[in-house]
């Protein structure tokens, strides 16, 4: 257990099996890959064999069995299920049509929460965007906006009643896909907890800072450009007003004040300052690399590693701060007990088995360096 006195949770390093997705589909096959690398925490990703839309509920069954059984044998448990890019490509629990929403609901995420929970695990994902013309029109945000808190506190308060070990969505990076803001984060954490009675937390990911600087909230000379630019019949490539059409410099600055989700601040683009305000929330934290110029879920070798703004030394002591940190504000969940840092390595269609393992291999090796034993506190770790 945490340290019941400061506070601090438990670490522990995991590996998503999305990585041997169409290539190690079996819990035996991808169980001994994470043996053989030094891993005994799987998050168990939904592209791998145990998404409900593709599978029957009884070969779910079988699977949930076989990841039973095989964990036995070899001491690997699964700790999470996590949502794949079947259910992120969608406009899911954001669709306009309350059939797509309800479908995604009640047919994908309720029946991997009782998956998860019967594996004594907990689950991540993200299934939910909104569209254009929800995003750019005040009402219909709301209205969405609504209705996705809502569906989310009923999951959270199902998840509570069957035990499952913990629910979080994810952290993302532009406005179509909130959560993607810091205090957007705040807000949306504590107002699902408090409809649902029960608490939703929020999974960190690495490279997930990388899009918000392409929305900042301009400046009044910025707009003033953009009055400008736009009657001179011009377009300014770099400029962001939330889709302002013309208009006087007040008449944008009026847009723009009254769609404040559109805009993210300069510290929304800074990992170590996401991980600072609320990693607290965060069980599971993805971890990819990356140079900053996006998400692409680049392994930590000295490749990668060279040129890369993730840095484990840095990750493990802004959690720190963040349960350092002033007490939660009314309305939030708790601070997490456990925390799995989640190696998150997406492969090419293309790309050769042995690049892929060599690719683990390399990045366990380099964060065992610092979480050298699974489960323990983070400020010894730190």
């Amino acid at each position: 257990m945490p340290d019941e006195t400061t506070g601090y949770p438990r670490i522990f390093l995991a590996l998503d099996n999305c990585f041997a997705s169409k290539r190690w589909t079996t819990p035996d096959e991808w169980m001994a890959i994470a043996v053989d690398m030094g891993v005994y925490a799987i998050e168990a990703s939904a592209d791998n064999e145990c998404d409900p839309l593709y599978s029957p509920p009884d070969a779910l069954r079988d699977w949930i069995a076989g990841v039973q059984a095989a964990s036995a044998r070899s001491g690997v448990r699964v700790v999470n299920f996590y949502s794949g890019h079947g259910t992120y490509t969608t406009l899911g629990l954001g669709h306009p049509d309350a059939r797509v929403r309800d479908h995604i609901q009640h047919n994908w995420l309720e029946p991997m929460i009782r998956s998860a929970a019967a594996l004594e695990a907990g689950l991540g994902f993200f299934c939910h965007a909104f569209p254009q013309a929800a995003l750019y029109d005040p009402a219909k945000y709301a209205q969405a906006e609504n209705d996705l808190f809502d569906r989310l506190a009923a999951l959270a308060a199902l998840a509570g009643q069957v035990g499952l070990r913990g629910l979080s969505v994810e952290q993302m990076y532009s406005p179509h896909q909130p959560p993607w803001t810091i205090n957007g984060a705040r807000r949306f954490l504590a107002e699902v907890t408090r409809r649902a009675g029960a608490p939703l937390h929020i999974t960190l990911d690495t490279g997930h800072h990388t899009g918000q600087r392409l929305y900042l909230r301009p400046d009044a000379g910025q707009i003033a450009a953009y009055v400008e630019a736009v009657r001179r019949g011009e377009v300014l490539p770099d400029a962001w007003m939330g889709g302002a059409v013309g208009g006087s410099a007040d008449e944008v600055a009026a847009y723009i004040a009254a769609r404040p989700h559109l805009f993210a601040e300069a510290g929304d683009g800074d990992l170590y300052g996401w991980l600072r305000a609320v990693g607290r929330y965060s069980p599971i934290i993805h971890l990819q690399q990356t140079d900053g110029s996006g998400s692409k879920h680049q392994p930590f070798t000295p490749a990668f590693n060279a040129g890369g703004q993730v840095r484990p030394e840095w990750v493990l002591a802004a959690l720190k701060e963040s349960f350092e940190a002033a007490p939660d504000a009314p309305g939030s969940p708790p601070p997490c007990r456990d925390i799995y840092l989640t190696l998150e390595l997406f492969s090419g269609t293309a790309e050769r088995p042995a690049q892929i393992l060599s690719n683990i291999r390399q990045s366990v090796i380099y964060w065992r360096q610092f979480i050298p034993e699974d489960g323990l506190p983070l400020d010894q770790l730190a």
